[in-house]
This record gives structure tokens, sequence and C-alpha cells, in this order.
């Protein structure tokens, strides 16, 4: 059976786990410890449904069986070294004073088996922590995760609420629309689903589900709010005020979380600066030792193609743990909606739409079907640029391909080095076949319609908070939701005032203003579109007349607009101290490549040659160094840095990996001239 079966989803495997191992965790832990409470908060807060005890169990077993592998896996290892003789016994020690040579012979037999077993209770400790610590992990890992979505999203989840009360929804009513409201508010629609699930399936008063949700939620943020729902709803007060109240309160809280990350940002920034040039500093510092004769080559090539990776990744990784990325697909689920909306929502390469729904009905509308896929095959054929921008990442199932198919031929043909003293002999040119050819051909082409996609997503959200300003006046004025967006599209200009017709000739033609509205979403797929739609759209259902709606939408746009102008010119700076420290690193490069490698090469040469014809190309031993051998892996390292700065610049900026494509290509190609004109 598998270690990870059943972990945190109770299957079988993971059951039989948890009830042999049951007896364990009865002699180990008290089941009203600490230790066993702070697992079970972190498994409600999780939203895993195991019981504590049975958990913990598991999580023993895991831990045991991976120690006692790893255990024996280690005892094996102790003896091997001592039984092939790669460890010398007479050698080790035990540290103990022997009075008597009899003594002595006895301590020295015990050396071996005490270094065995030392190895084995190190490897089976490593074994337990890691199966225990990671099954323990889990819950506490999703429940910081929930906590993290949830804080984002409350602002906007708030304002939903209030707009909602003030379309003249009740309390169990906004509840219930909360907890439907999943796929735009996420984990915040969950906590409130589990509110809902209490007082329909369980018969729990909703002031008592209310408390118990505000004690289980993992965010002190959510769990306050709830609080305080509570107490206007025990004592009869005014939600409309209070939600109201409760909404600038998140948004002005919203902003200053943004700020700190920013601020955080800002010293990540600063420690890159210095992580990426103690790769640099190393190199230097064997190469100078390698002329010495007093260093191994295995170093240098350790540092180029293993450290400046490591730390590059690693930086990655530490900016994700900060870097608040936006939740949510963008995407809203058409329930409630008519049976087109159902359809056209699941409509993609393999799906075609309304047809879906009546095929198998009748003979004709296979055939339509058929005619329909014909149809999308000729508008992709006919106009490929305009599918690709909508989906860039399809741009991979073109480019990846032809990048292998280039290096193939241009290796069977022999104008790619596959030998190492052909890249030694040409390191710009084989590194130009093999990495940047098969670079350019794939990111480039990703990051032109990434870019383009993202432009055309910002036409939009560019002029949401105006048009929802020009919405609520128009509205105020006694216009339904309808005619305002009428009048707003025939008096503004851009992409999103186009969208605007579209969704009233829509409504003209039969369709409904919601299912329009939808539609309108879906096809740009923008989180922070979708929720400023489905707070419009459940609004208007209960009135035409929903000006305080649209304004909160305008207010929480407007919201997101000056965290997003702060983000880009705070983020801006930090992109720029990453390129520019990369620059210095390149140039620092360069110089060692024309001013000191060189320099020496030739002077390590003509003292080879000058000493009995000793080999002047020796590889960083005897005293000798192959310039050949270190402009390539300067040129390497300069292209791998080139790179991992790109993508952790993009990241930075965007919160997203593709977005750092075009950084890598630029910096990339920097390298390449530069060492064009020094390698």
């Amino acid at each position: 059976m598998s270690l990870d079966t059943g972990v945190g989803d109770g299957s079988a495997d993971g059951d039989v786990i948890a009830e042999l191992f049951y007896p364990v965790f009865e002699l180990l832990f008290d089941a009203d410890g600490d230790f066993v409470g702070d697992v079970e908060r972190k498994l409600a807060e999780a939203r895993m449904p195991d019981h504590v005890e049975m958990y913990v169990s598991r999580a023993l077993g895991a831990g045991l069986l991976v120690g006692g592998l790893l255990w024996a896996l280690g005892t094996t290892v102790g003896y091997g070294v001592f039984s092939l003789g790669l460890i010398d016994p007479n050698a080790l020690s035990l540290g103990m004073p022997a009075p008597t040579p009899e003594v002595r012979a006895f301590l020295r037999s015990l050396v071996v088996p005490t270094a065995i077993l030392i190895s084995g209770l190190v490897f089976g400790s490593i074994g337990f922590a890691t199966g225990f610590g990671g099954v323990i992990a889990i819950p506490y890992s999703r429940a910081s995760s929930r906590k993290r979505e949830i804080n984002l999203l409350l602002a906007d989840s708030v304002s939903f609420m209030y707009a909602l009360s003030v379309g003249g929804l009740n309390q169990l009513e906004i509840l219930r629309a909360m907890a439907t409201a999943e796929d735009t508010y996420g984990e915040v629609s969950r906590e409130f689903q589990s509110i809902v699930n209490e007082t329909e399936y369980f018969g729990t008063d909703y002031r008592n589900a209310i408390r118990q949700q505000s004690l289980e939620t993992p965010s002190d943020e959510l769990s306050q709010f709830l609080a305080d729902m509570l107490s206007i709803v025990n004592s009869g007060g005014n939600m409309e005020s209070f939600l109201k109240d409760k909404k600038e309160k998140h948004l002005r809280t919203s902003k200053q979380e943004r700020e700190m990350t920013l601020e955080t940002l800002e010293l990540f920034g600063e420690m890159y600066m210095t992580l990426s040039l103690f790769p640099l500093l190393l190199i230097i510092i064997l190469v100078i030792m390698g002329m010495m004769g007093e260093a191994d080559d295995r170093l240098l090539y350790a540092t180029v193609y293993v450290l400046i990776p490591l730390t590059g990744a690693g930086f990655l990784v530490l900016v994700s743990t900060v870097k608040q990325d936006e939740p949510g697909d963008g995407y809203l689920r058409p329930d409630g909606g008519s049976e087109r909306l159902r359809q056209t929502s699941k409509e993609g390469l393999f799906h075609f739409g309304l047809i879906e729904a009546f095929v198998g009905t009748f003979s004709v509308f296979d055939r339509i079907r058929e005619r329909e896929g014909t149809y999308k095959t000729t508008q992709i054929v006919s106009a490929p640029h305009l599918f690709l921008r909508d989906n860039p990442l399809y741009t991979l199932a073109f480019t990846i391909p032809a990048a292998f198919v280039i290096v193939g031929v241009a290796a069977a043909t022999g104008n790619a080095p596959t030998t190492f003293d052909g890249w030694v002999d040409r390191p710009v040119w084989s590194a130009f076949v093999w990495v940047y050819v098969p670079a350019y051909l794939v990111m480039v082409p990703l990051a032109v319609f990434y870019e383009w996609s993202q432009r055309s997503k910002r036409a939009i959200t560019g002029k949401l908070s105006e048009s929802l300003r020009k919405l609520s006046s128009a509205n105020d004025t006694g216009q339904t939701l309808l005619e305002s967006v009428q009048t707003v599209s025939e008096t503004s200009t851009g992409q999103l005032a186009e969208e605007f017709e579209v969704v009233h000739a829509k409504v003209n033609y039969g369709m409904s203003l919601r299912d329009a509205l939808v539609e309108f979403n879906n096809s740009y797929a923008v989180p922070r579109l979708a929720r400023t739609v489905k707070l419009i759209s459940e609004a208007q259902e209960a009135s035409s007349q929903i000006t305080d709606v649209l304004t909160t939408a305008a207010q929480a746009s407007e919201n997101q607009d000056d965290i997003d102008r702060e983000r880009k010119s705070r983020t801006r700076m930090q992109v720029a101290i990453i390129v520019m420290t990369y620059i210095t690193l390149l140039g620092v490069m360069a110089i060692l490549q024309t001013q000191f490698i060189e320099v020496m090469g030739d002077l390590v040469a003509q003292g080879s040659s000058g000493g009995g014809g000793q080999a002047g190309n020796s590889q960083f031993g005897g005293g000798g160094v192959d310039p050949d051998v270190l402009s390539m892996l300067f040129f390497h390292a300069v292209t791998i840095q080139a790179v991992l700065s790109g993508f952790i610049s993009g990241y930075i900026r965007d919160a997203e990996i593709i977005s750092g494509v075009k950084f890598a290509v630029i910096l990339m190609t920097l390298a390449l001239g530069v060492w064009i004109y020094v390698g």
C-alpha cells in the first residue's frame, strides 16, 4: 500500500494504516492534549473531514514506515562503507578511556557496530520526521492557503453582501447568495456554505451556525466579521449600515495589506542583489585558485550548473510565499441561467456550444455538430492569431515540436556540436544552436501572444471604474440598468463600450441581462471583472434601480485601480534592481573574459612552453587554465542567470511566471550580444 494514499481523503488504505497504528497514537499522545487539539483545529480550518485521532494515527503510520525503510537503508549504508573499505575502522574511536589492553580491544570491537547503529538511527529519524511531519503539515498548509485567499477576497465579499442588502435581500437570503457565489468568492463562499448547510440540513439555528463558523474559519478577519454580524443579528440592528461600514473598513485594510506586501518585496529585491552576486564571487575565487593549481574544477561546474539555478529557484519560491496571486479563474458559472448559457460556457476546442445539448435527439443535430466542428476549425485556421491571443499557451503545441525538429536537424547535419570538445571550441555557436534557437522559437511567440492577451484584458479593466460611475449616474436619473448600459455604450469609446453595446443587443434579441453579462465576463475571464459582474447581475435581479450597488462596484474597482497603480510603481523599482544587478554581473563576466582570463591563459601557455612543453591547456590543474572552457562556463552562467532574472522579474511584477518570458528573452539577447563580441 502506498504511504500517501488516504492522506486527507479517508480512503481504505489510509484507514487501514490509521487503524493499525491507533494503539501507537494512544501510547504517545493525549487525546485531549494541546498538540491533538491544534491538529483538530487545523483540520477544521482546512475543511478536511478526517477525525483527528485517525489522522494523527495515519501520520504516525507514515512516519514509522518511512522511518523503518530509511533505517534499513542507513544500516545497509553503514555496513557497506566498512565492508567495502571506504572507511577504515581504525580511524574511528568511541572516545572512551581504556585502562587495560583487554578493555581497549573490546571498545575497538564496538566501533563498527556503533557506527552502523548510529547511521541507522540518523536515517530512521530523518525518515520518521519526514513521514510524520509531512502528513501533519498538510492541514496546516491548506489552512494557511485558505486563510490567504479569504483575506484577499474578504473586501469584495463584504461589498457583494452590502450590494445585496441594498437590493432588499434579508439576512438569510444574503447568506444563501454568498454560499452560491463560489465561482467568484472562492474560499469565502465556502465558509458561508458551511453556515447554510448547518441551517438547512442539520436544523441548526443560523445564529449558532454563524457563531460556530466564526470559531472554525482560518481567517481572523472573517472570524471577527462573523462575530460582529452575529451581534447585529442578535440585537436586531441595521444590517445594511453594518455592511456599509464593514465594506469601507475592509477596503482600507485590503489596501494596507497590499502595501505591506510591496514593502516586503522591496526587501526581497535588495536581498536578490546580494544573492545573485554570490555565485559570481565564488566563480572568481575558483578561477584564481584553479590558476594556482589548488582548486577542483568540479566546484566550478557545480557553481555554474547547480548553485546559480538553485539560487534563482530558491528566490522565486521565497517571493511566492508573500506575493499575492489573483484568486479565481475569472469564469462565472451559469447557475440558474438558460440552457444556452450553460452550454456556451463550456464551449472550447472540443465542446461546440449549444448544439451539444441536442446531440443524440435527432440525426439532424448530429450533422449540425459535425458542421459546427468544421466551422470552428475553419475559423481557427483563417484567423489563428486571434485564437492564440485568447489561448497563448497553445503556441507551445507548435513551437516546442518545431524547436526539437530544428535542433535535431542541426545535430544530424553536424551544424550543432555534440561533444564536449565541440562545445569548448565554439562556445557561442553551440549555445546558440542548442539553447538560444529553441528558446527564441518557444518564448518569443508565447511572450507576444500573452502580452497581446493581457493588453486586450486591460482595455476592459482600464475603463471599468469610469464606466461603473457612468452607469451609476445614469441609473440614478431613473433609467433601468439596461437603459444605463445603452447610454454608456453610446457616450463612451473603447473596447468596453463596444462590449456594452453587444450586451444591449443580446438583451433586445431575447437574452436575459444576467446571461448577457455572464457571457461578456467569460469571454475575458478576468477575476476582477468577474467579481464586478457577479455583484451587478445578482443585484439587478432584485431591482433595476441599483444606484448604490453600482456605486459600491465603482468604489471596489477604484480601490483595485489604486492597488494596481501602487503595485506597478513599487515593483518597477524591484524589476530595475534585478535587471541592473544582472547587467552588472554580465559586465563583470565580460571583463573577466577579456581582461583577465585571456591574459592569464597566454601567460600560462608561455610558461608551459618555456618549461619543457608541459600541457598549457590542462583544465584547472597543474597551474594551467583553458580560456575556452572558462569562456564557455562564463557564457552558460550569464545565460542561466538571464533566464532566472527574467522570470523572477515577471513574477514580482505581475504575480505570473509566464509574465517573465519577455524579460528572459531580452536579457538572454543581451547576454548573447555581449558574448558574441567578447567570446
